[in-house]
């Protein structure tokens, strides 16, 4: 993890620039009547393997964007979407099929960046993430205090990390990952975990790191969380861009499509689809010259 430029970016100038990205896996498929005409046992398994073939799975269509320092991306849609693997390229994690995705920083993705060790307490964590994220033990001293604040575990920071819940640790990566200032943070749904009183230390937090010129990019399924952080939110759904825009008005869209959906209004759904795409403006990424690769 590169340590964070000394650059000051200015609120409105690109700071990540996604260029007709796309992202197909390749992996391998049997037919139902293959699977059910496979026998049993070892012999079965290498009979199915022969039967097996290759197929493409497209998770990401072509997609631009540019996003600009100061901005909090809300990013929506159905579970399959295409909302993860998005954050993944932004940060970075795996390259795309096609295009490329431009950044001002390093982006730190949440969760990631920050890879604790469960047999080390909290507090061993706090020092392990922040060395990783490229900071000086003098900086971890200053920050410490703050990110046992921010995460919420008081006494508990000092207890092994396995011993934690799914949420305790969540809340932990959030605070190391938010510690550094990042230019640009990457956040998968960690803003849903916790009680009441740690939504409000992220939501503060994340209010300071936009201040700061901050870029902030946030998958949620809470669409109050998406209103309350955010300052732009994007619809993706199998792939595809949707929607771009403010927050309001694209989850009012969503909202209605889920709600067509689950009627049973699939015709109505996707006329609302359809509108929604041909009423998308096209972001354009041409001058990208202050950006520089993703992860490089």
């Amino acid at each position: 993890m590169a340590e964070n430029s000394d650059l000051n970016f200015v609120q409105g100038t690109p700071a990540v620039v996604i260029d007709k990205v796309s992202m197909t896996y390749r992996t391998t498929s049997r037919t139902r009547q293959n699977a059910l005409s496979s026998s049993s046992g070892w012999a079965g398994l290498k009979n199915a393997v022969k039967q097996s073939k290759a197929v493409e799975v497209t998770a990401l269509k072509e997609l631009s964007l540019v996003v600009e320092h100061g901005e909090s991306v809300g990013i929506i849609g159905r579970n399959g979407s295409g909302k993860s693997t998005l954050l993944k390229l932004v940060g970075g994690q795996v390259p795309p099929t096609s295009g490329a995705v431009y950044a001002t920083s390093t982006p730190v993705l949440l969760g990631v960046n920050a890879a604790l060790l469960p047999g080390l307490s909290g507090d061993e964590n706090i020092v392990l993430g922040c060395l990783a994220m490229g900071m000086s033990r003098r900086q971890i001293d200053e920050k410490y205090d703050a990110i046992v604040d921010l995460s919420g575990l008081e006494d508990a920071i000092h207890m092994p990390m396995k011993s934690y819940s799914a949420g305790m640790a969540s809340r932990l990566r959030f605070a190391i990952a938010a510690s550094i200032d990042p230019e640009i943070l990457i956040i998968d749904e960690a803003l849903n975990t916790g009680d009441a009183q740690f939504k409000d230390r992220t939501r503060k937090r994340m209010m300071e790191l936009l201040d700061q010129a901050g870029t902030v990019f946030l998958v949620s399924h809470s669409m109050a969380t998406i209103s309350d952080l955010c300052n732009r939110a994007i619809w993706i759904d199998q792939g595809e861009l949707i929607s771009d825009g403010e927050p309001a008005a694209v989850i009012k869209w969503y909202r209605l499509f889920t709600q067509k959906m689950a009627a049973g209004d699939r015709v109505g759904a996707l006329k609302l689809r359809r509108r929604m795409i041909q009423d998308l403006e096209i972001a354009d990424v041409s001058d990208r010259n202050s950006a520089r690769r993703a992860g490089a």
